[in-house]
C-alpha cells in the first residue's frame, strides 16, 4: 500500500525557514523521482520542486529558486524540502509525491503559514 507522510509544517514569520519531510512507503522509492507540491488557499496545486532519482539533478518553480533546497535519502525513503527566507505567498499545504506523470495516492500534506 502505498502511503506518503509529510511533517515539518507550521506558523513561521516572513524571512524564516522550515524543513519539511516526506516518509514513503509502499513503492521502491530510489527508482522515482520525487517531487514537493503546495496548493495555496484558494488556489489549485502546483509542483514546486523536483529531484532524481540519484539526486543528481533537481528542478525548481521560479518562485522558489533559490530560497528552497529538496534534497532526498534513499537509505531511508525520505524527500526533504528546506525552506528559507520565506514570504506569505508560500503559505501553503505542501505536499509530496512522485513526479507529474507518475502520481500516486496523495498523503494529508502539511500546512506552512507564513505570518507576522
Amino acid at each position: 500500500q502505498v502511503q506518503l507522510v509529510e511533517s515539518g509544517g507550521g506558523l513561521v514569520q516572513p524571512g524564516g525557514s522550515l524543513r519539511l519531510s516526506c516518509a514513503a512507503s509502499g513503492f521502491v522509492f530510489s527508482l522515482w523521482t520525487m517531487s514537493w507540491y503546495r496548493q495555496p488557499p484558494g488556489k489549485e496545486r502546483e509542483l514546486v520542486a523536483s529531484i532524481s532519482r540519484d539526486a543528481g539533478s533537481t528542478n525548481y518553480a521560479d518562485s522558489v529558486k533559490g530560497r528552497f533546497t529538496i534534497s532526498r535519502d534513499n537509505a531511508k525513503s525520505m524527500v526533504t524540502l528546506q525552506m528559507s527566507t520565506l514570504k506569505p505567498e508560500d503559505t501553503a499545504v505542501y505536499y509530496c509525491n512522485r513526479s507529474p506523470k507518475a502520481l500516486v495516492a496523495w498523503g494529508q500534506g502539511t500546512l506552512v503559514t507564513v505570518s507576522s
